[in-house]
């Protein structure tokens, strides 16, 4: 229980800066049961991973009874920072949206998955979304048919694949379901079993295409096949922008370099095999964390245009789906 005290603390500091919202925002801190389990775990379908008591900061924008759309929050391999999902959250308060931030690693005893990202599999978040999901659909000011999913980078991730109907038949509530995916600058490098047959709600990714982390041309791949399968999916560009345009605090640049290699980061191309096993294309063998197409340096940069040109963009989604008038 320290790590979630500490956790919501941080939540808290993190929320009580000054909002523009016209109202101001009330913040509810609460724990959030979920389970820990590994991506080849997640993908055969296991429930019974270690549990953990998660924390999440639920911020309402207006007082009053009545019911209010809500965006759950999922963080990057940072973690829950004041330039990402806090300004996120103020962004749609001010719109009159909840939002429900959710810390998947502080608990788990993660600080940061920069440098290694097999601590937490991006699949796994895809359960604590789940779990966010069923709370806020019980909550008294929630109306648990104007429910979205937004997450940034590897946050992004888990958004995209929490749409996959097979995942939602293993773990989603039967009662919920989401309104709208927002996926910022994921990385699309992987091809799981079913990856077209998601959710018939509006799925919407964000990427600049400078972007050497989460290289653009996966994720445009990625929504063809989705829009060749019917699906209502679309990619939103942002010319020149790096991975972590929206951030401000990470006004850089900074080079990011993993697996000791200075070589520009090329990505992987990767897929699932029955069984839950994830191969790699390129070598065609199972795919480890020390394989080649990881390593290499990846710029991380904030772009004050494309940034408010994502807000202008995020903000015109939500208001149609969530059927707002515009601010």
């Amino acid at each position: 229980m320290k790590h979630l005290v500490l956790s919501l603390l941080m939540c808290l500091a993190v929320g009580s800066g000054d909002s523009h919202a016209a109202e101001p925002v009330r913040i509810e801190l609460r724990p959030l049961k979920s389970v820990t389990v590994t991506e080849e775990q997640f993908l055969r379908g296991a429930k019974d991973g270690p549990p953990v008591t998660l924390a999440v900061e639920l911020r309402v924008p207006t007082a009053g009874t009545a019911r209010l759309p809500a965006m759950i929050l999922l963080h990057g391999s940072a973690g829950v920072q004041a330039g990402g999902s806090d300004r996120w959250a103020r962004e749609l308060n001010d719109l009159g949206i909840a939002t429900l931030i959710v810390d998947s690693f502080t608990e788990r005893g993660i600080t940061s998955t920069i440098d290694a990202q097999d601590q937490l599999s991006e699949v796994a978040v895809v359960i604590d979304a789940y779990r966010a999901l069923e709370m806020l659909a019980k909550h008294p000011r929630i109306d648990p048919a104007r429910i979205g999913l937004l997450g940034a980078s590897r946050g992004a991730v888990s958004t995209l694949y929490a749409s996959m109907k097979r995942f939602q038949r293993m773990y989603a509530p039967a009662d919920a379901q989401f309104a709208v995916y927002l996926s910022l600058y994921p990385p699309c490098y992987k091809a799981y079993i079913g990856e077209t047959d998601v959710a018939d709600r509006p799925i919407r990714l964000f990427n600049g295409t400078a972007d050497e982390i989460a290289p653009i041309r996966q994720c445009l791949a990625y929504v063809k096949r989705l829009r060749d399968a019917g699906k209502d999916a679309q990619l939103t560009e942002y010319p020149g922008a790096f991975h972590g345009f929206d951030n401000p605090d990470g006004a850089g640049p900074a080079r990011v370099k993993l697996g000791g290699s200075d070589a520009p980061r090329r990505g992987c191309d990767l897929y699932e095999q029955p069984g839950g096993r994830i191969m790699n294309r390129e070598t065609s063998l199972p795919f480890t964390r020390d394989d080649d197409c990881l390593k290499g340096v990846g710029t991380v940069l904030y772009d004050a245009r494309a940034h408010a040109k994502l807000i202008e963009d995020v903000r015109a989604v939500v208001q149609r789906v969530f059927k707002l008038s515009p601010k």
